[in-house]
């Protein structure tokens, strides 16, 4: 909180001192002594779900998804990602909270726009229903979670239309773990209580969860809430609105979906409750509600202290009567409220009253340790708060805290649930994490019957908690977290490129924000064509807003500071979009909304026109489909193969690569194999890998270095190749995927190198200096999180044996002089183009360091080298995992073919050999037909010949996503009809069945357009059956038909 005035502060800081004496007495002057007769009881205030990461990468989880739903193992559901900021309300006694903190600006708009809420529904029964809601929740310990959106916190995506709030989670804290309302029990909740729900969608079969996916990539570069919302109407089993529209209370601008697995049950539970609870009225719709949240915000601007005193003055409210949280109570100050640090060692040492109280302390204990292991990568903290709603009960042996449990950075979370893995028994770690802390004491008596009791109760209930069995609702625990968040590139536009953009603008220039916003782009994986107009846009809001401001740093201006700039840039951004968007419709197409310059209706209307002018309808010229078509049991032999090597030196890549190479025919399907060696290799050793890719385009290129992923994920694009990772098999460590074990043996391979041609070796003076530095290349990544990323960028992965699994633990003198070197690196920093100059100091002490190295590892030779997998053991598994990958059983796919998103049309893809073959066929029947063809060059116009079956902006994103379920089936399509005109050609077809169901066209007239004169579209091939009825035009019957396998697809 802000500090008052100061005529307030020395009273202040007497009510803060008197907290601490307070604490000061309950320890008294022997500490051993009060710590014996310590007890604590502890219960969560407030939890929202735990932060949780899939172990898979996001095509995987998709993947499992769909298949547990298709087993019949659960439901998939969805629901709208609002703009906002996370509160939580626990009653009027319980406490209001917003992520990491209370008693703050968060909270009392928290508090306001939901005493709002219960007015606009209840209207004059308002106060005595907050009363009810109050008691009923407190009595039942439960926790409300919900999305707070407004426009007084800050600018995401879009400014909100109104301020509102949508219930997201229920907790039954009850008096042990949290019990988290299922989707239809929050429904019911919040019907029940008239509280704002959200839009839910379910899909409980394989056809709409696939499709369900099929539509968020065709949306995700232009998904805004209309769109989206129409399409999971047409796809999803189940649709439950929600009370608050996201188009009226918002707006257009949707932030994303989330989609997460649930009990199969769920589809049944939320039919009952729609059957039993109907959604509510808002009885004070009408009503005079008094101030809104801005017009207060407004005349009370300048301090947030002043708004929160106005905000809560206007409360009107039965809701939270108590201020305490923000003003303080009688001894105790807001601004003096946080406590002794040392109340969380009291905390950890004092005698548990129950288990729920145990199993705090040893979460608590643990993530205390682990923080003090290494707290750069372990940035969590612990605040304790007097607890101002029992400063009446406060004495000198009973005190009462809040406890915080702030966690700053999301690899904490990760890092956590590693360590659940390993203790089955752990609790989970919430966001949002609040806990009431009760310490007290006990005298001699009564510290026996305490403890006596307490360690009765813990013995009897922790066998049979901790064992239960790791199911929920029949799902494994890695099953029943499947989760993967889906957001919209107009979103991401706002928030991420124009507002995060802002520091690299104003702090570093336009050079560095280019480098942002395209590095952004790329992870995200946007389409080439949205790459180049998002360019354009971007270079002129930087300057436009640089122009505006000056170059000076913005906080020269009248905005304080960048970050304070941030928070109200819409300010600025919204003005500018909407000049932007009206300089063409393909500008509007790419903002997608701006101000209220369009309708949404017109707006779509727009957007499909300008696509329909861009594309002809039908395009025959587009980009590859979005996964391989050209088999589906091999590797596609008209691209080539790229096997890199993301690791480090020693992995052994050199020695693998000559194996491969030695292997009397390759790896078994006849495309030449060819090796570039990096040690070797003069010039610049990627664009010589280049330049042979592109002179050679068909071969297996083993590239034997050390190898960025950006550089080789290009490489695919531009010459036509797929790329596999092989990276060295290792458990890697929470902040690096390589663990210390696996350096150690690379350290000890390398020492042993005889006349190396790089001159890392025996030789080498830097040998370890090296290493080490190629090692910190991969700090702050976990083993998942770079495997992940591989598996996302290059669709395989295969692993190198390294190390044996029933090993000997890593000597302890091996491990201090690694952890030696690796604290003593240091990047070499350039001073205007050139390496600053080492310290002498700091160079003796590498030098000193590179000697013992050697000693430790060469006096640990026998264990450095019986703890690794043979050589030849490795390589055997190795070829096998690469004769996989390029045979098909091991999928492959290149970048362009991987890229999630984009995609516009579903269609039968044909083979172009297939097609040339049945139409000479035809002309060999037909000598008027052999006279038309006579001349053209019909390779020219089948470059991707394919089928439409549904077309985005003919038929719809939900028509196009339903043909998701039979992605990359075959599917015999019969030809009996070849129509031409002076000006085009097509084939007419009629579509077989895959897995016993007809696959019919939404097209009227399934067809192939064969070709078409210059300046006539594709699309335009349509009208031939009329023509033909019309006799402007000639159709010749193929008879008997020909029939030709196609694979269905998306583009």
């Amino acid at each position: 909180m802000r500090a008052q005035s100061s005529s307030s502060e020395g009273a202040a800081a007497e009510q803060g001192g008197a907290g601490d004496k307070l604490l000061q007495l309950f320890m008294g002057d022997d500490q051993d002594v009060a710590a014996g007769n310590m007890f604590v009881e502890a219960r969560i205030r407030a939890a929202f779900y735990p932060k949780f990461e899939n172990d898979k990468s996001d095509q995987q989880t998709r993947t499992r998804m769909i298949e547990m739903v298709s087993r019949g193992l659960a439901t998939m559901e969805v629901t709208l990602k609002h703009s906002g900021s996370l509160f939580m309300y626990a009653g009027a006694h319980g406490g209001a909270y917003s992520k990491n903190s209370y008693g703050n600006l968060y909270t009392a708009v928290g508090v306001f726009i939901l005493a709002r809420m219960f007015r606009e529904a209840w209207g004059e029964e308002a106060l005595k229903m907050q009363a009810e809601f109050n008691d009923y929740i407190e009595k039942n310990r439960l926790n409300i979670s919900m999305e707070l959106v407004t426009a007084v916190l800050g600018d995401h995506g879009q400014r909100p239309k109104d301020d509102y709030v949508v219930v997201t989670a229920v907790t039954e804290l009850g008096h042990g773990k949290p019990k988290f309302y299922s989707t239809p029990e929050v429904i019911a909740f919040c019907r029940k209580w008239r509280l704002p729900t959200n839009h839910v969608w379910l899909f409980s079969t394989r056809k709409s969860s696939s499709s369900f996916f099929a539509a968020y990539d065709a949306l995700c570069e232009e998904g805004t809430a209309t769109p989206v919302c129409k399409a999971l109407e047409e796809i999803a089993d189940i649709s439950v609105p929600g009370s608050k529209d996201h188009v009226i209370v918002q707006g257009e601008m949707l932030e994303g979906l989330v989609a997460r697995i649930v009990s199969r049950e769920s589809s049944v539970q939320m039919e009952e409750v729609l059957r039993n609870f109907s959604q509510p009225p808002l009885d004070g719709v009408d009503c005079d509600l008094g101030p809104n949240l801005r017009e207060i915000c407004a005349s009370n601007s300048l301090d947030e202290k002043q708004k929160i005193k106005a905000i809560l003055e206007n409360l009107q409210s039965s809701l939270y009567p108590d201020h305490s949280d923000w003003f303080g109570n009688s001894g105790l100050d807001a601004q003096s409220r946080k406590a002794d640090e040392s109340v969380v060692a009291y905390f950890l040492q004092a005698h548990p009253t129950d288990y729920a109280t145990k199993k705090l302390q040893e979460m608590i204990r643990l993530m205390k340790q682990m923080k003090e292991m290494k707290p750069s990568s372990f940035p969590a903290s612990f605040k304790c708060y007097w607890n101002y709603q029992k400063v009446d009960s406060l004495s000198n042996d009973n005190l009462y805290y809040k406890m915080v449990i702030h966690v700053h950075s999301d690899s904490v979370f990760t890092r956590y649930q590693q360590e659940m893995k390993k203790n089955q028994g752990l609790w989970p770690l919430y966001r949002g994490f609040f806990i009431d802390v009760n310490l007290f004491k006990a005298n001699n008596m009564k510290t026996t019957e305490l403890s006596e009791d307490s360690n009765i109760l813990l013995n009897s209930i922790e066998g049979s908690l901790d064992s239960s069995s790791s199911v929920k609702d029949g799902l494994a625990d890695e099953d029943s977290n499947l989760m993967v968040k889906l957001k919209f590139l107009p979103y991401k536009i706002r928030t991420f490129l124009l507002r995060n953009g802002l520091s690299s603008i104003f702090k570093n220039g336009g050079s560095a924000y280019s480098d942002y916003y395209v590095r952004h782009m790329k992870s995200w994986g946007t389409s080439e064509s949205k790459q180049k107009e998002l360019c354009k846009l971007l270079n002129e809001w930087a300057a436009y807003i640089r122009g505006k401001y000056g170059n000076k740093p913005l906080s020269s201006s009248i905005y304080l500071n960048v970050e304070n700039f941030k928070r109200k840039y819409l300010g600025e951004a919204e003005p500018f979009l909407e000049q932007y968007a009206k300089h063409s419709p393909a500008n509007l197409a790419l903002i997608r909304a701006a101000g209220n310059m369009v309708q949404t209706e017109n707006f779509l209307a727009i957007l499909d026109a300008e696509r329909d002018k861009k594309d002809g309808f039908l395009p025959e010229h587009v980009v590859a489909p979005s996964s391989p078509t050209a088999s589906l049991d091999v590797v596609s032999k008209i691209e080539g193969l790229i096997v890199f090597f993301p690791g480090i030196p020693g992995c052994a890549k050199s020695a693998l690569c000559n194996e491969i190479l030695k292997m009397p025919g390759g790896l078994g399907d006849n495309r030449p194999i060819h090796s570039l060696e990096g040690d070797l290799t003069k010039g610049k050793y990627w664009q010589k890998v280049a330049t042979e890719r592109i002179n050679k385009p068909f071969r297996i290129t083993l590239a034997d270095k050390n190898a960025p992923n950006e550089d080789i994920e290009d490489m695919c694009g531009t010459t036509n190749a797929a790329a596999v990772p092989i990276i060295p098999d290792s458990e890697g460590t929470d902040t690096n995927p390589f663990s210390l074990e696996a350096l150690a043996v690379f350290m000890f391979r390398v020492l042993k190198r005889v006349n190396h041609p790089g001159n890392l070796g025996e030789n080498s003076l830097n040998a370890g200096n090296v290493l080490i530095m190629f090692y910190k290349l991969y700090d702050g990544k976990s083993r998942r999180e770079f495997e992940s990323e591989l598996y996302e960028r290059f669709g395989s992965l295969i692993k190198m044996p390294l190390l044996k699994p029933d090993r000997a633990p890593l000597p302890g003198d091996v491990k201090n002089i690694l952890d030696k070197g690796l604290s003593l690196f240091r990047p070499q920093r350039r001073k205007r183009g050139r390496e600053e100059p080492s310290n002498d100091s700091y160079t003796k002490e590498w030098e000193k360091w590179e000697k013992r190295l050697r000693k430790i590892l060469f006096r640990n030779d026998d264990h450095l080298n019986s703890i690794q997998v043979p050589f030849e053991v490795a390589v055997k598994e190795v070829v096998e995992q690469l004769k996989a990958v390029v045979k098909g059983d091991i999928k492959t796919p290149d970048t362009a073919k991987r890229r999630f998103g984009n995609i516009f049309f579903a269609a039968v893809t044909l083979s172009q050999a297939d097609i040339l073959g049945l139409v000479r066929k035809v002309a060999e029947k037909d000598t008027a037909v052999k006279k038309f063809l006579n001349g053209l060059k019909l390779e020219d116009n089948l470059n991707k010949v394919h089928i439409t079956l549904a077309h985005k902006s003919a038929h719809g994103v939900a028509a196009v996503a339903s043909y998701a379920v039979y992605k990359n089936q075959e599917v015999p399509v019969s030809f009996n009809a070849f129509f031409y005109t002076d000006k085009m050609a097509a084939l007419e077809a009629q579509l077989g069945m895959v897995n016993g169901e007809t696959i019919v066209s939404r097209n009227d007239w399934p067809h192939v357009t064969v070709w078409t004169a210059a300046g006539v579209g594709p699309k335009k091939a349509n009208t031939l059956p009329q023509l033909v009825s019309e006799e402007k035009a000639k159709r010749v019957a193929i008879d008997p038909p020909i029939t030709i396998t196609g694979i269905i697809d998306f583009y």
